[in-house]
């Protein structure tokens, strides 16, 4: 290759490089940020609002057709279905919009730490068997109390997004 094409390629390879970077570059911000933000609109509160119920409704009826020992894998079905609610439950809140927030803080507030308490019903469970309760009876009382518990706390969940005028 002579001089002359030496001198000619070195600025048409930079040239190129260069366009490619900024081109790369315009498509990166082009892009959505991850995660997405959920919408705030009605139909998307109505909708992760029945989510929450129906997957509470499928929490309960784990609690009632769940093994009677906690061995035979019922404990982690339980365990999974209950972090199935409060991820639900999670991605609900994320959808009232800022009006919602502040004046529901507190009906908020109370909802988390009602799925702060029902969760201890699992350290309980364990609790009870290392003092000498048989597995089969801690873990039937479990059952009974998580049923009941989330039972309480969705009711309490309609009536607050009632009140926060979820999905209106």
């Amino acid at each position: 290759m002579n001089t002359f094409t030496k001198k000619l390629a070195l600025p048409a390879v930079l040239g190129l490089l260069v366009s490619l970077a900024v081109l790369y570059a315009n498509l990166v911000s082009a892009q959505a940020p991850w995660p997405f933000a959920a919408p705030t609109t009605p139909m998307a509160q109505r909708n992760s609002m029945n989510l929450v119920v129906n997957q509470v409704n499928w929490f309960q009826n784990s609690t009632r057709t769940a093994s009677s020992f906690a061995g035979g894998g019922g404990y982690g079905l339980l365990m999974q279905q209950f972090q199935a609610v409060r991820d639900q439950y999670s991605g609900f809140k994320s959808t009232l919009n800022p009006q919602q927030l502040n004046s529901g803080a507190n009906q908020v507030a109370e909802l988390d730490s009602g799925l702060d308490i029902i969760q201890e019903a699992f350290a309980d469970y364990q609790n009870a068997v290392a003092n000498g309760q048989s597995d089969s009876s801690a873990f039937a009382n479990m059952k009974q109390v998580l049923n009941e518990a989330m039972g309480v706390w969705v009711q309490e969940f309609k009536q607050d997004c009632r009140q926060m005028r979820v999905g209106w």
